[in-house]
């Protein structure tokens, strides 16, 4: 299964964060949005990094509530893999695994068309696998 079909079934909306905005705006969006990452942008939208709910607890532990003040590109994890629509849904998952991360932007030709979590990934994994047991659980009764 290719990574179009993961943004197809969950969509393509991507909350995204200009570099210069506060920490504290990235949370609230986190927050508001009901995502875990926020993928950091230049003024022309191109993918400079991501930020996501695990840094902001490491730099809550470190800094303290200050921090939330502090510019979101300070903290952002730079220069994220990234995936394209086309890529294979294992290969995906296993740099997941590999790297040690939950999100991934997905880009074609450069572009920002989405981003997806272990969890899209793996509950559209999860649905084909029960759709193609039911195939042949149907196909082993009819004959």
């Amino acid at each position: 299964m290719l990574i179009a079909d993961v943004l197809a079934k969950k969509g393509n909306k991507v909350f995204k964060i200009l570099q210069d905005k506060m920490v504290m705006d990235a949370v609230t969006g986190m927050a508001s949005f009901k995502v875990g990452a926020v993928v950091v942008v230049d003024p022309k939208d191109g993918v400079l990094g991501i930020f996501t709910e695990r840094d902001v607890t490491r730099i809550l532990a470190s800094q303290g509530a200050a921090v939330l003040q502090t510019p979101v590109g300070e903290h952002m994890t730079p220069n994220p893999i990234t995936c394209t629509s086309t890529d294979d849904d294992s290969a995906v998952l296993a740099l997941m695994s590999k790297h040690r991360f939950r999100h991934m932007p997905v880009l074609d030709h450069g572009t920002l068309i989405g981003i997806v979590s272990i969890r899209d990934v793996v509950s559209q994994r999860l649905e084909r696998v029960e759709f193609e047991a039911e195939a042949m659980r149907a196909y082993v009764t009819a004959g």
